[in-house]
C-alpha cells in the first residue's frame, strides 16, 4: 500500500477550503449525496449509447447508514463507480471534478443534467471526519479499490473486495469539542432533516434504516423498537410537475411545508422557462406582513436550487428590494457556480432569471389589481409601503415599474384609488394632482388647507404613510400631471387673485409686524387664498414640506432639516378683525394674538409647540 501526496494543493489550501468556503458543516452530506446522484446519472447516460446496458431506475438508490459505536457514517450508491485512475484523478486532486469531465465528454441536454460540476464538494467531508474511506468498483471492471485519507497529509489507494458496482464513502466522525458538536451527524433525526433540507428533490431514492416503535407481539402494553428502511426524500419536486396536475391546495401545502409563512398566500406564480436559460420557479405573494419585515433582521431572497439541490436558502439577488415580500424558490440547470457550490457568482444567467422574475411579479400584481380588487387592497395594506419605498429608492430608478401599482385614499371616493383612476376623472380645468399629508384620514379631513381645493370640486389624495410624500417628490408627475400639495404656495387655482393682492397691500403693516413677532419661526406671513372657515394655517415653500420635516426630525440621526413655513391668515374671519383692531390700539395684544395663532397652526399640523408653558399663559391672558 503506497502513500501518495495530493497532486495539486497543500494542507493550507485544504484547511482554507474546509474552514472558509463552507459556512455550515451540515453541507457535507448534501455534497456527498449529490456526488452519489451524479454517479447514478453516469450509468443512465452510458445506457443511452451502450446497447449492452439497460437502465432500470428502480434498481438505483443511495443509502445512508450510521454506527454510533464505531462513530462511522456511510453513504452508499449504486452508481457507475470509479477505477483506480479515476479515484486518483478525481479525489487526489483538489478542485478536479469528475462530473465536469464526464459532462464535457458526453453532451448532456435532456434534463438529467449532472449536479456535481463543482470539484471540491467531496472534501467537505473532512469538516466532520477525522478520516474518509472510499471503496469503489467501476462499471465493467473486475477489481475494486479502497481510497483512504486523513486530510492534507496525503492518501492511500489499494485493491479491495467489493461485489456490486458502485461506491461506499465511510466517514469516521470527529469527537465532540468545546465549540463543536459532531455527535449530531450520527443522529437519525438530524441526518433525516439535512437530507430533507438540501436533497429532498434528488431524483433517486435516498434510503435510511429508520427507528420505529410498536407493540410487542402478544402484548397489550409492552413496546419495542424496530428498524425499517424508508425513503427519506420526495424525489419529484412540485415545480417540475405539470401545472395542470396541481391544485390550489397543492401550492398552499407547499407554501406551508417550506415554512414560507403561517398565513395563506394571496397569489402563487408558477414559472417554467426552457429558453437560453432553463429554470423553474414557484413564487408566493403573502397575505400578511412578517413580524420582522421592517427590521434589520429580515432577510429577503428566494431559495435557490441547482438541479433540485438547495444551494442557497435565501438568494437576495433574485428579488429587487421593493418586491422583497415575495417568497418562493428557483431551480435552474444553467447556473455558473464556483467551487463551493454555496457561493454564487454574479453571472448573466442569474441576472436574466432575476429580470424575468421581476417582470412576472409586476404582471401578477397588475392582474390582481384589475381582476380581484379586494385581494389587491388586502395585499396593498400589508406591502404598499414597500412599493412606495421602491419608487423613492435609487433616485426614482424604478418609478416607471411601480407607479401603476400605487393606491391612495381619495377624498371623493372614500376608498383607495389608483393614480390612473384619479387622472381619468380630473376636470379639464384642473392642472395638478392634489394631495394632503397627515397622520390619518380623519386628521386630513379636518385640515384647513384642503378647503379651497375641495370647494372647487377637485379630488384630493390622502398621504398617511411617512414615505408617501418622499415617493411622490421622486415620481414628480403621472401622465404629464404634476403632483401638488394642498399646503404648497401656489395651488394653480385662479380665484380672486386681484382681491388677494389688494388685501395684501391694505394689511401690509400688520402682516409685516406679525412676521417680525415670529422672526426665525416663519419665512413670511401672508393673506390666505385657500382658507374659507378657518382663521389660520401653515403652508410651505421649497422642496421640504412640513410633513417631510416631521419625518426627518423623527429619524435617529436627528437631521435638522426644516421646511420654509408661511403663516397664512384668513382676512374674512372674525379673528382677523380682532387682530386689526388690536393693531390700531394695543401692539402687545397683537403679539399675544400672533403667538396664539402661530401655535394654533402648529397644533393643526401635528408639530410640537416650542414653549407649552408660554402657550398656556397666553391662553389665560385672553381669558382674563
Amino acid at each position: 500500500m503506497e502513500k501518495k501526496e495530493f497532486k495539486a494543493e497543500s494542507k493550507r489550501l485544504l484547511d482554507m477550503m474546509i474552514h472558509s468556503i463552507y459556512s455550515n458543516k451540515e453541507i457535507f452530506l448534501r455534497e456527498l449525496i449529490s456526488n452519489a446522484s451524479d454517479a447514478i446519472d453516469k450509468i443512465y447516460y452510458k445506457a443511452l449509447t451502450d446497447e449492452s446496458l439497460t437502465f432500470d431506475k428502480d434498481s438505483y438508490f443511495i443509502k445512508v447508514e450510521t454506527d454510533k459505536d464505531s462513530r462511522t457514517l456511510k453513504i452508499t450508491d449504486t452508481g457507475i463507480g470509479m477505477t483506480k485512475e479515476e479515484l486518483e484523478n478525481n479525489l487526489g486532486t483538489i478542485a478536479k471534478s469528475g462530473s465536469l469531465a464526464f459532462k464535457n465528454e458526453n453532451e448532456i441536454k435532456d434534463g438529467h443534467d449532472i449536479i456535481g460540476q463543482f470539484g471540491v464538494g467531496f472534501y467537505s467531508a473532512f469538516m466532520v471526519a477525522d478520516s474518509v474511506t472510499v471503496i469503489s468498483k467501476a462499471l465493467g471492471q473486475e477489481e475494486a479499490y479502497k481510497w483512504e485519507s486523513e486530510g492534507a497529509d496525503g492518501y492511500t489507494i489499494e485493491p479491495f473486495e467489493k461485489e456490486a458496482v458502485g461506491t461506499e464513502i465511510i466517514l469516521k466522525i470527529k469527537e465532540n469539542t468545546e465549540d463543536e458538536e459532531y455527535d449530531e451527524f450520527l443522529e437519525e433525526y438530524r441526518l433525516k432533516a439535512i437530507i430533507k433540507k438540501y436533497s429532498d428533490f434528488i431524483r433517486y431514492p435516498i434510503k435510511m434504516d429508520v427507528t420505529g416503535r410498536r407493540l410487542k407481539e402478544g402484548s397489550d402494553n409492552e413496546y419495542e423498537d424496530y428498524k425499517e428502511e424508508q425513503t427519506i426524500n420526495s424525489m419529484v419536486p412540485i415545480w417540475r410537475k405539470n401545472k395542470n396536475e396541481l391544485t390550489e391546495e397543492d401550492y398552499k401545502n407547499f407554501y406551508h411545508e417550506k415554512r414560507y409563512g403561517f398565513d395563506n398566500p394571496i397569489k402563487h406564480i408558477h414559472i417554467k422557462v426552457d429558453g437560453t436559460v432553463r429554470y423553474n420557479a414557484i413564487l408566493f405573494i403573502p397575505e400578511r406582513i412578517p413580524f420582522d419585515y421592517y427590521s434589520k433582521e429580515f432577510e429577503k431572497g428566494l431559495e435557490l436550487y441547482s438541479n433540485g439541490v438547495l444551494i442557497m436558502e435565501k438568494c437576495p439577488d433574485l428579488l429587487p428590494d421593493y418586491f422583497s415580500f415575495v417568497k418562493g424558490m428557483v431551480d435552474s440547470e444553467d447556473l455558473s457556480l464556483n467551487i463551493s457550490r454555496e457561493i454564487l457568482q454574479q453571472d448573466k444567467q442569474l441576472k436574466f432569471i432575476a429580470k424575468n422574475i421581476k417582470s412576472k411579479i409586476k404582471k401578477e400584481l397588475e392582474s390582481l389589481l384589475k381582476n380581484d380588487r379586494e385581494k389587491y387592497e388586502s395585499f396593498y395594506q400589508s406591502f404598499g409601503r414597500q412599493l412606495k419605498f421602491g419608487i423613492y429608492n435609487d433616485f426614482g430608478r424604478d418609478k416607471e415599474t411601480l407607479q401603476d401599482l400605487l393606491m391612495f385614499y381619495s377624498s371623493k371616493e372614500k376608498k383607495l384609488v389608483t393614480l390612473d383612476e384619479y387622472v381619468s376623472r380630473m376636470p379639464e380645468d384642473q392642472k395638478y394632482i392634489y394631495y394632503a399629508t397627515g397622520e390619518s384620514n380623519e386628521r386630513i379631513d379636518k385640515m384647513p388647507q384642503t378647503e379651497l381645493v375641495a370647494d372647487k370640486g377637485y379630488e384630493i389624495l390622502y398621504f398617511t404613510d411617512d414615505v408617501d410624500e418622499f415617493a411622490i417628490k421622486m415620481l414628480m408627475s403621472y401622465k404629464e400631471k404634476e403632483f401638488k400639495s394642498v399646503s404648497s404656495g401656489d395651488l394653480g387655482i385662479e380665484e380672486n387673485e386681484n382681491k388677494t393682492e389688494t388685501e395684501e397691500k391694505e394689511n401690509k403693516e400688520l402682516l409685516d409686524y406679525m412676521k417680525e413677532v415670529l422672526s426665525g419661526k416663519v419665512k413670511d406671513v401672508r393673506v390666505s387664498k385657500r382658507l374659507k372657515s378657518h382663521p389660520v394655517c401653515l403652508a410651505a415653500e421649497g422642496d421640504v414640506s412640513i410633513e417631510m420635516e416631521k419625518v426627518l426630525s423623527a429619524m435617529p440621526n436627528n437631521q435638522n432639516i426644516k421646511a420654509d413655513k408661511i403663516l397664512e391668515i384668513n382676512v374674512n374671519h372674525d379673528v382677523f378683525a380682532s387682530l386689526k383692531a388690536a393693531f390700531e390700539q394695543d401692539k402687545e395684544k397683537v403679539k399675544l394674538y400672533t403667538n396664539l395663532l402661530y401655535n394654533q397652526a402648529l397644533l393643526i399640523e401635528g408639530l410640537p409647540i416650542h414653549d407649552p408653558v408660554e402657550f398656556t399663559n397666553d391662553i389665560c391672558k385672553v381669558m382674563v
